[in-house]
């Protein structure tokens, strides 16, 4: 055997000892030990700098050295047997964390191409570095506060391909097949002749390199063992509209590696956590993590006293209120999803299924740091009251009393699930939406503007997609009740005088400002609802909502993007000013005084609010009869 051999082969035996090394195959573990090369530092010398090109993933064979933030400040020690490297590998090959030995250290490097390669052909090597256990993933999270703005990246934008797809009478060889011709780590199967259930459609499972090897090659099943029985059929799907850190989120919240992207129902791709490790999202996600590590509702209350820091950083980052709003939405939907585990460890688990309701701002990815709770349950069909009442009854009080304790407070209105009334099987529910469309009666109409918003937080989820689509077949076919929707939205009007001045509270607490919940954003978001149950949007946000209604082209040329506009501008002052007055040590609110802003600024929020009012009018216009829209 001559040297060189002898050299691969010890590289070889000392990477077999450790991970993610042990899990490769001994020929793929030669070949990786053949691309090794071998670098020497003294103690106390640079290895990597920050921002600096690099092209290696380093493996310690001997010493030990520090990783340091971009500040400076120490951020781990690593020794023999780890690695790093590998977060500016995966994000534009620049340096992220300097490195510096801390003795004299022998590293062994391992080629970029090689990385990647084997991130490709082997899915534990890959979840290595990108999983949830691993410390390269941590880092990115941990690190999101040296970020410099929040990205505004929607997950669609990471999918390099359109999915690859299998029927559900393949085989587990075909699906290997597959995977190895197109260099991919899962495929997608799909039932061309499935019923329309839910939002997923004709997507019916998904199977991984980790399902081939778990559930057929470790278990001895044959090659031609049909894909279903090896196939993930919990699938958790992202819509195309969502954030990077929405889809990081739910990843990381629900323990999974591969998340099939959707638009208009149908799968358009995958995403996979080492993707989102790559790209270099800059959101802030920490807040979120720490929710879920809170022992206690009195720990959840005392956590939630630091939302309105993490609601300023965001407005300072720059973020768009589309941003702001669908995260601090997540942190809400987060405060409940952990409420509710809370009140099942005490409680026990729940007699019956049920989906916990998030309605509103919430529902709508669009809350901010002022707010109350508005929730609702509903219930599976085998609920039967004299049994079951009681167990969610007190799962209600533990929630929403929890919440309150957490800041959101109590409804004044009483829309919450302690209300009996707001507790309804999935029938009940459609029976009463079906009512508030069939007779919309000014008490319908108002609950038609609050429970039209609707997300399922906890439970049975799929039950509130369900909702939506019976709410959105069943509001577009009843044209009057559309032309009442239309009418209750012109009740609140935009704060504009007879000569587009503006117009303001006259007494009380808020005298000489203007609400701009009350008058800006919350009747543009009920002239966009009317529209988009008009074209049977699906959407629960308004700019996606917006968005449904340009591709329905109901609208004349620019007024949806008009509103869109004018929407965010409003939305943006009146986040702004929330932010100012939390940093100013008061408590914030709705209301802006005119007289404080720039010329600029008024400006333009009295052209927003000249859009409102123009599209208010073009809504009676559109809707004054039950004819179909002009």
């Amino acid at each position: 055997m001559c040297i060189l051999q002898v050299e691969q082969l010890e590289i070889a035996n000392f990477l077999q000892e450790h991970s993610p090394f042990d899990e490769l195959p001994e020929d793929a573990l030669n070949r990786l030990a053949s691309s090794v090369e071998v670098a020497y530092y003294r103690a106390d010398s640079d290895i990597l700098k920050f921002a600096e090109p690099i092209q290696d993933l380093y493996v310690i064979r001997s010493g030990s050295v520090e990783t340091y933030r971009r500040s400076g400040k120490l951020y781990n020690r690593l020794d023999e047997g780890n690695c790093f490297g590998q977060m500016g590998l995966m994000m534009n090959r620049r340096v992220r964390f300097p490195v510096k030995a801390l003795e004299d250290t022998l590293l062994y490097c391992i080629p970029v191409d090689i990385y990647n390669q084997f991130c490709d052909e082997f899915d534990d090597f890959a979840e290595f570095f990108g999983s949830d256990e691993n410390a390269s993933l941590r880092s990115a999270v941990n690190n999101q506060q040296d970020a410099n703005d929040l990205t505004t990246v929607k997950i669609a934008s990471l999918l390099a391909r359109e999915p690859v797809t299998l029927p559900t009478n393949a085989t587990v060889k075909q699906a290997a097949e597959v995977m190895t011709e197109e260099r991919v780590s899962s495929v997608l199967i799909v039932d061309e002749y499935k019923e329309v259930e839910d939002d997923t459609r004709q997507l019916v499972g998904i199977i991984t390199d980790r399902d081939l090897r778990k559930r057929v090659l470790a278990v001895g099943l044959p090659l031609d063992t049909n894909i279903c029985e090896a196939m993930s059929e919990e699938l958790m799907v992202m819509d195309h509209n969502a954030y990077v850190f929405e889809a990081t989120l739910t990843m990381l919240r629900f323990n999974v590696h591969h998340l099939p992207i959707m638009k208009k129902r149908k799968p358009i791709g995958v995403v996979s956590l080492s993707d989102i490790v790559r790209h270099e999202s800059q959101s802030s996600i920490l807040f979120v993590r720490g929710i879920f590590t809170q022992p206690s509702v009195h720990d959840l209350a005392q956590y939630a006293k630091d939302l309105p820091s993490v609601f300023v950083r965001m407005v300072n980052e720059d973020a768009n209120s589309h941003m702001i709003g669908s995260a601090m939405a997540v942190i809400g939907r987060s405060f409940k999803q952990r409420l509710l585990e809370l009140a099942e460890e005490e409680l026990g688990p729940p007699p019956v299924p049920y989906c916990f309701l998030a309605l509103g701002s919430m529902a709508r990815d669009e809350q901010l740091v002022v707010t109350d709770q508005d929730n609702a349950l509903i219930l599976s069909n085998e609920f039967d009251a004299e049994q079951h009442n009681e167990y969610f009854a007190r799962l209600s009080k533990f929630v929403s009393d929890g919440l309150n304790a957490c800041g959101y407070i109590y409804c004044s209105g009483d829309i919450m699930a302690t209300n009996p009334k707001w507790r309804m099987t999935l029938d009940q529910w459609k029976e009463q939406f079906s009512e508030w469309i069939e007779q919309p009666n000014p008490e319908a109409l108002l609950n038609s503007s609050i429970f039209f918003d609707l997300d399922g937080v906890w439970g049975r989820t799929k039950w509130a997609a369900k909702l939506q689509s019976f709410i959105a077949d069943k509001a577009q076919e009843n044209r009057l009740f559309l032309s009442a929707l239309a009418r209750n939205a012109l009740n609140r009007t935009p704060p504009l005088g007879f000569f587009k001045g503006f117009v303001m509270e006259q007494d009380g607490k808020h005298r000489k400002s203007i609400n701009l919940k009350r008058r800006g954003t919350a009747p543009l978001s009920d002239v966009i609802r009317v529209h988009a149950l008009a074209v049977a949007s699906r959407s629960q946000n308004s700019f996606e909502r917006i968005q449904d209604i340009m591709d329905a082209n109901i609208l004349p040329p620019g007024k949806a993007q008009d509103m869109s506009d004018a929407l965010e501008y409003i939305s943006m002052v009146r986040i702004r000013h929330q932010a100012l007055t939390i940093e100013a040590g008061e408590e914030p609110d709705n209301n802006i005084e005119p007289d404080k802003l720039s010329s600029f600024e008024r400006r333009n929020l009295k052209e927003a609010f000249q859009v409102l009012d123009k599209a208010q009018s073009f809504l009676k216009f559109c809707y004054h009869s039950q004819n179909r829209p002009r």
